[in-house]
């Protein structure tokens, strides 16, 4: 064959030959290209999204790239005839495969981004909830900014020793010193926190928070602290540079910008700061010497990861905990049923305060019903109060602020028939209607159409009545009761983090109530039945977690501070009202983990959930061995929820779409009609076994490349009601 450059054309046989040689030509020389001299295989976690290639995948090093191609940094490899990213988990000496290995492409940066401890946690976790490491991964480590690598500088900044903290947001629980002083001998307490409320700011559970995170820091560890909403963070980052000064602590949510996110992510993993705040977002923040973890209030389904696998921040910091060895506490004004489990089995030590403190800091609680006296009280009757709730309210409104806790946001998002009051729902998609205005049409809150004449098709009645009110119509009615009060509203799109101690009302949706200064005079929880009868399992913890929230804003009984429950049945008494008028959550949480346990529903079980088309269900489970023992609920209709809708019903987030339908601008997709769920529960020993069926079920119908998925959550809190 003419070499390459030679005189005279070659023969046809020859030029076909040239041709092929030059296509190999460019390999030839990368595999030319020398290897790493010490530990010349990485093996590598690939960004590949099929849960049958979740596994490590080994590469070889070359020599220019042996320096920087070091454990936890990203690279670039070739994978499946794509240039795919990645992360070195470690370097060998020799390789497992046999056969000649790819080399890596690229070194993405330097910077060694996953560390041991986070990887540990991120397989933890995605074997705890049947998920891959490349989905958990997704959620670790923030995407890299270039810039804010380069500017901020590699080695921490010298800073002085922080003092022990002065311990007064605790001296108010017998158990609070000595649960600071375990953690500021290193040690490992675990803890669940009931605070009391306060409207001290040097008191209150954000200045409880910061002691107990300053405390870790004096002992040279670091401290990480969850809450759930941006408000919650304000509040606590406030009360961290108050104890800690400034510089000492960084704050890590999702809504932060690419840079900012990643310079503040960048400051924890270079050791500038060991103290972090933040959302879920923050949960695996790369602390340094990690003494504490903390978070608050995990019944909030904020705190419930909407995206696979679908973690639950109090079991990621639960697990970071064990495999870092350091302290927990768990805070809130009520206590989960989850965390109840964990007291009761002795995994986590009530810290409670006094019985005589809290009945002095705890505000009066009264129980009105629904009806209103029209001849004595015609102003309550106008606002569609009741008669106790509108004295109330006018009584406090001489001291200071009253808080109007509405269950749902818009102007009237539900309505009835007023002849039958069955629900009124759209002829044409038979979607629920609702009042946008006092002078529009009702409108169908799934297709948007708007209905000039209503007509029940059970009896006929061309009326409609309002089934719950919502916050917009509420500030109207309780505007034109209480002339000349100013009228405050927070909800979705306008949340409202404080508001002055002059009289005022205030109508907010639960979870976006703003912290009154020197507390709310009287706190009026509007529509109690609607929060109950909600189909979820956790309906009755739900409300009393919402009411406990917007109580502890209120002045304590011994300043005046009365919470008056409106729409709640007086005829009896249920337990999530009793709990509330004694200010007793420890009681209720203990008393539905009974019952859950009886009835055999988590979190005294292990359970997934599986949503699919029926014919897609009955597949997968063919192909899935299943644990021993293992109960199969199903499969029916799936329901409305998750995440989204959470957020929706506490007024923080979008409403869900129209089932079957596409999302309108600024709504989450829902549930499609014709999928269906089925749960699948076995005994709580058998978890693990029953998470690595439901990852094998994933991965069987990866690797077959069927083309509908199966969705698998396990723990699940929506959809079992």
């Amino acid at each position: 064959m003419t070499s390459e450059g030679a005189a005279g054309p070659p023969a046809a046989g020859e030029q076909l030959e040239l041709v092929r040689a030059g296509a190999r030509r460019k390999p030839a020389a990368r595999a030319a290209e020398g290897l790493a001299e010490v530990d010349p295989v990485a093996l590598v976690a690939v960004e590949v999204g099929l849960p049958h290639l979740d596994r490590p995948f080994e590469y070889s090093v070359p020599a220019s790239l042996a320096e920087t191609a070091l454990a936890g940094v990203r690279v670039k490899v070739r994978f499946a005839g794509q240039d795919v990213d990645g992360f070195v988990l470690e370097r060998r000496a020799q390789a497992e495969h046999a056969g000649r290995l790819a080399p890596l492409r690229k070194v993405v940066s330097p910077e060694p981004v996953l560390t041991p401890a986070t990887l540990a946690l991120c397989r933890a976790v995605a074997d705890r909830y049947a998920g891959t490491l490349e989905d958990v991964l997704r959620l670790a480590v923030p995407p890299r900014h270039a810039t804010a690598e380069k500017a901020l500088a590699a080695e921490p900044p010298a800073t002085d020793p922080l003092p022990a903290p002065d311990p007064v947001p605790w001296e108010a629980y017998p158990a609070g010193p000595s649960l600071l002083r375990r953690i500021a001998e290193g040690q490992a307490p675990a803890a669940s926190w009931l605070a009391t409320p306060t409207s001290d700011p040097a008191r209150d559970w954000p200045a409880a928070l910061a002691v107990a995170a300053a405390t870790a820091l004096s002992a040279g560890r670091g401290a990480l602290l969850v809450v759930p909403d941006h408000r919650d963070v304000d509040r606590v980052d406030a009360a961290l540079k108050t104890v800690l000064g400034p510089g000492r602590h960084v704050r890590l949510t999702a809504d932060q910008g690419p840079q900012a996110r990643y310079t503040a992510w960048l400051k924890v993993l270079r050791g500038h700061v060991r103290v972090v705040v933040g959302t879920r977002a923050a949960t695996f923040a790369p602390v340094r010497d990690l003494g504490l973890v903390a978070w608050w209030d995990d019944g909030d389904d904020l705190h419930d990861e909407p995206r696979a696998p679908y973690p639950h921040v109090r079991e990621v910091l639960l697990a970071r905990a064990r495999l870092e060895g350091t302290a927990v506490l768990s805070g809130g004004f009520t206590r989960s049923v989850a965390v109840q489990q964990l007291v009761e089995a002795g995994s986590l030590r009530p810290v409670v305060g006094a019985p005589a403190d809290l009945r002095r800091a705890a505000p009066r609680v009264q129980v009105a019903g629904e009806g209103s006296d029209l001849e004595r009280d015609p102003a309550a009757a106008a606002a569609h109060l009741p008669s106790a709730a509108w004295r109330a309210a006018k009584a406090a409104l001489e001291r200071g602020p009253v808080l109007i806790q509405v269950p749902r946001r818009g102007y009237v998002p539900s309505l009835s028939c007023q002849t039958c009051r069955m629900p009124a729902r759209c002829s044409h998609c038979h979607g629920p209607l609702a009042l946008v205005a006092a002078d529009a049409p009702p409108v169908c809150r799934w297709c948007g159409k708007g209905v000039q004449a209503f007509d029940c098709p059970h009896c006929h009645g061309r009326t409609v009545r309002a089934g719950v009110v919502g916050a917009r119509r509420t500030a109207e009615e309780l505007g034109r009761a209480f002339a000349g009060v100013p009228v405050h509203t927070s909800g979705a799109g306008d949340v409202l983090a404080s508001v002055a101690g002059r009289p005022s009302l205030v109508i907010a949706t639960p979870g976006a109530e703003p912290v009154a200064e020197g507390g709310y005079a009287a706190t009026l929880l509007l529509d109690a039945w609607a929060l109950l009868d909600r189909p979820s399992l956790d309906a009755a913890p739900e409300a009393e977690r919402r009411w406990l929230a917007a109580a502890a804003l209120t002045r304590g009984a011994a300043d005046g501070g009365l919470v008056v429950l409106c729409g709640a049945p007086l005829h009896t008494t249920l337990p999530a009202i009793e709990a509330l008028v004694r200010w007793d959550p420890a009681w209720f949480a203990a008393r539905e983990l009974a019952e859950r346990r009886e009835l055999r529903l988590p979190p005294t079980v292990a359970m997934a959930q599986l949503v699919a088309s029926r014919r897609a269900l009955a597949d997968a489970l063919e192909h899935t061995s299943l644990p021993e023992g293992v109960e199969r609920l199903g499969p029916l209709p799936a329901s409305v929820g998750g995440p989204a809708a959470g957020a929706a019903r506490r007024g923080r987030g979008p409403a869900p779409a129209r089932p079957g339908g596409s999302a309108r601008a600024g709504e989450t997709d829902a549930v499609a009609p014709e999928r269906m769920q089925l749960l699948v529960r076995g005994p709580l020993a058998d978890g693990p076994a029953l998470a690595s069926a439901m990852a094998a079920l994933k991965a069987v119908r990866s690797a077959r490349k069927e083309k509908e998925s199966v969705t698998v959550r396990m723990d699940p809190s929506e959809g079992i009601g």
